[in-house]
């Protein structure tokens, strides 16, 4: 099954859309796989504050036939003045003092379906539908459930494979706080070098979830390094280009199928 070509999991922890991709050169016949590992950015979000998030994300996936459900639990580390909430950006007014705050982040559920695949035209599309549970500790998530529903085509030609997604967030509202449904996606490619080894670039674009801060654009570099049949290393680097989004970010997952 080809799926998940934007499954990499700062997309299910932060809900951006970048891409550490799960192609399908490099799927095994594993029907469960848990992963692991840590995602780091850092900016100011349109404010004179620098704002820090950690997240540790524990990842199990399960796929059988056309079908492919995971599930994300993170541990965030957020230090900075406060407002700012992973994958949306500021969304509120923090206090004035710099203050760093841990736990339970929020719990995203994903159902992907490979709707296309063909065999000679090596064009494939997905569709995915999520959901982001509100169980994170207070200020650490927005504190209400979110809804997204993507569909994801990739077309590989010889060792390249372009990719592009397109979804919409419908976002919940907390207590005081006006967020808008918006509209995302990404486009980008990614080479096979050798039979282990793979990189590529993604941009990912979002509107902006509130008047109190801009839409998100963020370029990804990625590789991805399959150790043996059952281990695979994959690691980025990020760089955003608007307030919206976090000023670098690097991050790196193990990812160990059954």
């Amino acid at each position: 099954m080809k799926a998940g070509l934007i499954s990499f999991f700062r997309t299910m922890v932060l809900s951006g859309a970048a891409a550490l991709s799960a192609h399908a050169a490099w799927a095994d016949n594993d029907k469960f796989s848990l992963a692991s590992g840590l995602d780091y950015s850092t900016g100011k979000y349109g404010t004179a504050n620098t704002t820090s998030i950690l997240s540790i994300p524990v990842v199990g996936k399960y796929e059988t036939g056309p079908w492919a459900f995971k599930l994300t639990v993170p541990y965030v580390r957020i230090s900075g003045v406060g407002g700012v909430v992973p994958g949306m950006g500021r969304i509120k007014t923090g206090g004035a003092a710099s203050k760093t705050q841990s736990g339970m982040g929020d719990t995203v559920a994903a159902a992907t379906y490979s709707l296309y695949e063909g065999s000679t035209s090596n064009l494939g599309i997905d569709v995915t539908g999520k959901i982001k549970f509100a169980t994170a500790d207070t200020n650490l998530g927005s504190g209400a459930n979110d809804y997204a529903a993507q569909i994801d085509a990739y077309q590989s030609m010889d060792k390249f494979t372009a990719m592009g997604s397109f979804g919409t967030k419908v976002l919940g509202s907390p207590v005081g706080i006006t967020l808008n449904s918006v509209l995302y996606g990404s486009f980008g490619g990614v080479y096979q070098f050798t039979n282990q080894t793979s990189g590529g670039l993604d941009m990912s674009l979002a509107q902006r979830v509130s008047t109190s801060t801009e839409g998100q654009q963020e370029l990804t570099a990625y590789v991805s390094y399959k150790i043996d049949r059952h281990l695979k290393a994959q690691g980025y680097v990020l760089k955003g280009y608007s307030s919206g989004s976090p000023e670098h970010g690097f991050g790196a997952l193990f990812t160990y199928g059954f």
